[in-house]
């Protein structure tokens, strides 16, 4: 019975986290102040001849004009190269570079950072995933969070497209568990390294204070390296912050339900510091709990816990521009497939499988 109330109570602290950020409305603002400082936008790519460019062309249609966009071909098997050199040959501002063969000891989308990095004149740094569009305004509002708060590292979280019904059952998993788990503001407001959280696909650093730390060759070994920078530059008492993109910027992460999982399922296990009882404790307490509570205390209890699940969803889906009804309705088969996910992810954890964009990922 202990456990039963125990799963109740992580129900309610859980409700009371995405009440915290409904509220708090964790998003990047508009600014009507205009900077001009020198950007650097940096973009590693490896195997990304069929969405690059449609990036490439929503950075050429910003009005923020004083940037660069160096892209690096992180060792492409297709014509990552080729496509981006085509582009660049039209756009002024845009280069890309071959990438050093990969050295042991590093993940391959870290080593490709610290490259561009090293290429990079820019007074802040921005790191974007290959596969995002985004919005005008992006550069300028994102300067003006990084010198409201004197950010050293502000990263966002991007809106996901989702076209198929497999994307609909994995993707809408990110937000749940961050914004179920996380009080988001917490990440600028507190101290404490352990709330952190950060998005890979845009991370934003404060130019000189990323080339004094080298922050991406601290974490050169590292699959969740955005958090690891994150919870780094708290601990060293710099100052982070991790925002909704709040439609300046989107993403089609995976094109069908097996790439969803294999892409989920690369590091979910790694967000929970690798701790399979950790992740099977989480899910025992997510998944189970509300079967749980209305079997064993009360149907009215049930009933009340399964109202803040559903309130949880709408927030949570509102907050994250996502579909309110289809979350919804498809909660119960996107927490089968986290299990799923969890499952697959642990058996690569220990059989050492983890493959990404044809490399092994070495834990």
């Amino acid at each position: 019975m202990i456990l039963i109330y125990l799963i109740f109570f992580f129900l309610v602290l859980r409700f009371t986290v995405t009440l915290f950020n409904f509220l708090s409305n964790p998003k990047l603002t508009n600014s009507f102040r205009q900077y001009d400082d020198f950007v650097s936008i940096l973009i590693p790519a490896r195997n990304e001849e069929a969405d690059i460019q449609h990036l490439l062309h929503s950075i050429s249609l910003q009005n923020y004009q004083n940037y660069e966009v160096i892209i690096l071909d992180d060792n492409s098997t297709d014509r990552t190269f080729q496509v981006c050199q085509d582009f660049c040959e039209h756009h002024e501002r845009f280069k890309v570079l071959p990438g050093a063969p990969l050295p042991k000891d590093w993940l391959g989308k870290n080593f490709a950072c610290f490259q561009l990095a090293n290429s990079a004149q820019g007074k802040y740094l921005i790191f974007l995933d290959a596969d995002e569009t985004i919005a005008d305004g992006l550069i300028n509002n994102s300067i003006h969070r990084m010198k409201l708060n004197r950010l050293s590292l502000l990263s966002l979280f991007t809106d996901q497209i989702m076209l198929t019904w497999g994307e609909r059952l994995v993707v809408p998993l990110m937000h749940f568990v961050l914004l179920n788990l996380l009080p988001l503001r917490l990440v600028r407001l507190s101290k404490n390294p352990s709330f952190s959280a950060a998005s890979g696909q845009f991370m934003m650093f404060d130019g000189v204070n990323y080339k004094d730390n080298q922050w991406h060759e601290q974490v050169k070994n590292q699959v969740v390296e955005d958090v690891e920078i994150m919870k780094l530059i708290k601990g060293f008492g710099y100052n982070g912050e991790a925002l909704l993109a709040n439609g300046y910027m989107n993403c089609r992460m995976y094109k069908s339900f097996s790439e969803a999982v294999d892409g989920f399922s690369k590091n979910f296990l790694a967000g929970f510091n690798n701790n399979v009882f950790g992740l099977f404790l989480y899910l025992l307490l997510v998944v189970m709990g509300p079967v749980a509570i209305a079997f064993f205390l009360s149907p009215d209890l049930g009933l009340f816990a399964l109202s803040l699940i559903v309130l949880s969803r709408v927030m949570i889906s509102l907050s994250a521009k996502q579909s309110v009804w289809q979350n919804v309705l498809l909660h119960p088969l996107q927490l089968l497939c986290m299990v799923f996910i969890s499952v697959i992810a642990v058996k690569k954890h220990f059989t050492k499988t983890i493959v990404w964009k044809g490399r092994a990922i070495r834990q």
